[in-house]
């Protein structure tokens, strides 16, 4: 009888163990420092300004201090500008959804030898500035242009018009952040097995029913991804509102943006930055929880 062989791994050096692990730190390091240059030391800022105390008899100028009040006199004085950018960011995302999820669809599923064609013209906006375009849809929506005349002639307006309105906000919302749906929609689609859906068919599924048991599930993780990435820039957004809507569109961004550069009321700007920041991650957390991937966060 064969004697058995006993194997013994072998052990790795302390010292290439140790070179292996502080070349991860080294790898992580540029990211890490990244992080906290240009996030953690801004939020720290931030929030430091918030609690700042002004300095009696000088307009603008600020010290040191502890008072929690500014977070109260945000929310007092910009409560409506909150409600109306969280309408405004939730019209424009499941607008965005309507029309990302067909043509997201059709680019992985239909589009064949044009789909790299498709997905460039997709980001081909971004080409261009994000204020540049906004002023475009100042043109596009001008009262006097052909798709304000048409509406006009539909009697379904109801100032008439489309600029100045909170619809003309909406709709700058919806265009602006649109890729920002259309590519995770389209991510998660491209990764369904063709399979399956034909696996639907071949049991006698109805078109709406595959979807609705197959093919929406399958892109769920892409339809929390998309909705996010258009709700959170859209809800602090300033650029739309200001350029596309009337003074009495204006959003919580807008009230950062005011305080900060023309009142020069620094704390209740920086407070407004933290709630609107508070709000939103509650909001994501509870969506993300709600829909089941939990995997995003």
């Amino acid at each position: 009888m064969a004697a058995p062989v006993s194997t013994v791994a072998a052990a790795t050096p302390p010292a290439a163990t140790q070179r292996r692990v502080r070349t991860g730190y080294l790898l992580l390091f540029p990211g890490i420092a990244w992080l906290a240059v240009f996030f953690v030391v801004p939020l720290i800022t931030l929030l430091i300004t918030s609690l700042q105390v002004g300095v009696p008899g000088k307009s603008g100028v600020y010290t040191l201090g502890f008072e929690i009040s500014n977070y109260g006199e945000a929310l007092s004085s910009y409560w409506p500008q909150f409600i109306r950018s969280f309408v405004y960011s939730s019209i424009a995302t499941i607008l965005a959804l309507v029309i990302a999820y067909p043509l997201a669809y059709f680019i992985a599923f239909r589009a064949g030898r044009w789909r790299a064609l498709m997905l460039v013209l997709v980001v081909a906006p971004f080409f261009a500035s994000f204020l540049l375009r906004t002023y475009a849809w100042r043109t596009i929506l001008a009262d006097e242009g052909f798709i304000t005349s048409f509406f006009n002639f539909l009697h379904v307006l109801p100032d008439n018009r489309i600029l100045n309105t909170p619809i003309g906000v909406i709709l700058g919302l919806t265009y602006n952040f649109l890729p920002f749906m259309i590519l995770p929609l389209y991510a998660s689609l491209e990764k369904i097995d063709p399979r399956l859906i034909e696996a639907a068919n071949d049991l006698y599924s109805r078109p709406f029913t595959g979807f609705r048991k197959v093919i929406w599930p399958l892109s769920l993780p892409g339809v929390v991804a998309g909705t996010l990435l258009t709700f959170i820039p859209a809800s602090g957004d300033f650029i739309n509102a200001r350029l596309l809507g009337s003074p009495s569109d204006s959003m919580v961004g807008t009230a950062i943006q005011v305080n900060f550069l023309q009142f020069r009321d620094y704390p209740v700007a920086s407070a407004l930055s933290f709630i609107l920041m508070a709000i939103i991650l509650t909001v994501v957390f509870i969506y993300i929880r709600r829909a089941g991937t939990e995997d995003l966060v």
